[in-house]
């Protein structure tokens, strides 16, 4: 069975007005579906198969959007706050109708991979603790970091409220007043990397998250920009999940 939308409800979604304002224009003759004049804004339509034309153009729907963001310091990781910028408000016009959220959460001094969709059930799955999907960050930290703390990581470290983390592979690129690592951990706690630095008397001072499983961060993508996934990546988020 085909799954159907209010005429109005979609083309509201794609920023065309509210539902008078979309009745509005239907009165006026513009708008078409499958090459008929519609006469009803509240018509069912099926938006992935059936053609709708607005005056000259064509309306693309696609049903779930999927964006890799490279999020900037200093922006949320929610889709609303009164006093902050969030994620949602850096979106590019055309991907705002869309009511994207982002899957999971940066700190907001913390850049790097998020994954924007309107797709729940790949963002529970992706969410999951029972999934343990790997996330890989970039991180700077003050004082010399040490094949200890690698193990001590590999082993799971105790946080400050006495929660142990499943364990974490610590490689380091840098070892010294500022040392440079990459850390992958399978979970994702408040705080998580800065606590588990701080559990062995360092302190983070840059965090990028560079990877989730196998899906890397463009790095042709500035802090702030975003881009729609290809069908592979999309593919590849969904095996996260399964």
């Amino acid at each position: 069975m085909r799954e159907t939308e209010r005429l109005d409800k979609i083309l509201s979604n794609f920023g065309y007005g509210t539902r008078k304002e979309v009745k509005q224009l239907v009165k006026s003759g513009v708008i078409k579906v499958n090459g008929i004049t519609a006469k009803d804004s509240g018509m069912h339509v099926d938006p992935v198969n059936d053609v709708i034309e607005i005056g000259d153009e064509v309306l693309c729907y696609r049903k779930y959007i999927y964006l890799m963001m490279n999020k900037p310091e200093g922006v949320i990781s929610a889709t609303y706050d009164n006093r902050l910028r969030t994620v949602v408000d850096i979106l590019p016009d055309e991907y705002k109708c869309f009511d994207l959220f982002p899957v999971g959460r940066l700190d907001i001094d913390t850049e790097g991979l998020l994954i924007m969709t309107n797709d729940g059930q790949l963002a529970h799955e992706l969410l999951s603790p029972k999934k343990h999907v790997p996330k890989r960050y970039y991180v700077l930290v003050a004082g010399t970091v040490t094949d200890q703390d690698a193990a001590i990581f590999k082993e799971g470290v105790v946080l400050d409220d006495g929660y142990k983390t499943l364990p974490a592979h610590l490689d380091i690129i840098v070892s010294g007043d500022r040392s440079e690592i990459e850390l992958v951990i399978y979970e994702g706690k408040f705080h998580q990397v800065k606590r588990m630095f701080e559990a062995v008397g360092k302190k983070v001072k840059y965090l990028r998250r560079i990877a989730m499983g196998s899906l890397e961060l463009d790095k042709s993508l500035q802090p702030g920009e975003c881009r729609e996934l290809t069908e592979d990546e999309v593919n590849l988020l969904k095996s996260f999940g399964t």
